[in-house]
């Protein structure tokens, strides 16, 4: 008696889903999904802990503060964001609404692993442009783009690797598209980029002047919402129509966006993060470096440590979980011989530091 089966398109499909491993009892100190260093907003905190006697009432299916906090914090035209679970959902319905199966969407070589996800289980043909070193590469994207493409998706700063493509090089990609493809700019650690830096553009001004371009944004990482699932997307009008006529109506719940609205307006708290970023993104990268270990440059809240060889950053990741630290392991991103690893507290920062100090004398002890 034969079983149901999902469509071709997904029976191949290698799960996003972040590791989970045996874990030592006592504290852990997770550094392994880029979350905010500080935790949420304690004005999030007060404002989730008011919705108590409200948890019977539906959410609005575009929760208007959040909207207009949103634009108000960015400079944004309202009627251009749209709310969403994460961006994650963002992602899956840009890939439901625009591919046909067989039609073909670009991601990069490094690139967010739920990019080729959401592309096959729309029926999409996932194509990738090769990277320039651990850089995204405009030129491999355009050298990439045939009549079946439909999407582009390039997230900037980059997940996992930290690195950024200019804005001279955005802009670039947009004008040798054609117009019937969308460029998905996943702008997700755009908060973390020097508000100084010329070279950087997190797109929402490029939204606003192409059709074809698109910005996604969290909560999950500066404003440590991660919890609630909650993200949002900038759209030309003609774009947004399409999600939002597709997306759940009550994607977004009551808690997200009244804690999201909350966080938005919380600037002091944003800089406090950004403040912390600058002093331990340095520190950590030096005290890696001391240590004998490689620590690649980034921009964001998170950097990948090269070691030696495959074996030596396998070693890495199991003394360090021993030690209750985690750490992503980059096998599936085919950067085997790296960590990554996002910033925490200050204290969590220094017993980090401390136990990279102690892996290394093992090393060299065992050698």
């Amino acid at each position: 008696m034969s079983s149901p089966e999902p469509k071709r398109a997904i029976q191949s499909l290698v799960s996003y889903r972040p590791e989970v491993a045996a874990l030592p009892e006592g504290r852990i100190i997770r550094l392994s999904v880029n979350e905010g260093a500080l935790g949420p907003s304690p004005k999030a905190q007060e404002a989730l802990a008011s919705l108590g006697a409200e948890l019977h009432r539906y959410p609005q299916q575009i929760d208007r503060d959040l909207v207009t906090a949103i634009a108000e914090a960015e400079g944004l035209n309202p009627g251009m964001i749209l709310p969403s679970n994460g961006s994650d959902e963002l992602i899956g319905l840009l890939a439901t609404a625009y591919l046909e199966e067989g039609d073909e969407a670009i991601h990069t070589q490094y690139g967010f692993l739920v990019f080729p996800q959401a592309i096959r289980i729309a029926g999409g043909v996932p194509v990738v442009a090769d990277d320039d070193g651990l850089t995204v590469s405009v030129d491999n994207i355009l050298a990439s783009v045939t009549e079946k493409t439909r999407l582009i998706f390039v997230a900037n700063p980059n997940n996992p690797t930290g690195t950024m493509v200019p804005r001279d090089d955005i802009e670039r990609l947009i004008a040798q598209v054609p117009g019937h493809v969308i460029i998905v700019l996943d702008s997700a650690y755009a908060e973390y980029v020097d508000a100084d830096d010329a070279d950087y553009t997190n797109g929402a001004d490029l939204v606003e002047r192409h059709d074809n371009v698109v910005m996604l944004r969290t909560f999950s990482k500066i404003y440590g919402l991660g919890a609630l699932r909650l993200g949002w997307g900038y759209f030309p009008p003609a774009i947004l129509a399409v999600l939002a006529s597709i997306r759940g109506p009550f994607s977004v719940n009551s808690a997200a966006a009244t804690a999201g609205a909350a966080a938005m307006r919380d600037r002091a708290f944003i800089e406090q993060n950004l403040d912390h970023n600058k002093v331990w993104l340095p520190r950590m990268q030096e005290s890696i470096r001391q240590a004998g270990f490689e620590a690649l440059p980034s921009c964001v809240n998170f950097f990948l440590i090269r070691f030696s060889a495959d074996d030596e950053a396998a070693a890495a990741h199991d003394f360090m979980r021993m030690r209750g630290i985690l750490l992503r392991g980059m096998k599936p991103y085919g950067l085997p011989d790296c960590l990554r690893m996002s910033l925490g507290t200050e204290e969590e920062m220094e017993i980090t530091a401390a136990a990279f100090k102690d892996f290394s004398s093992q090393r060299r002890q065992a050698s």
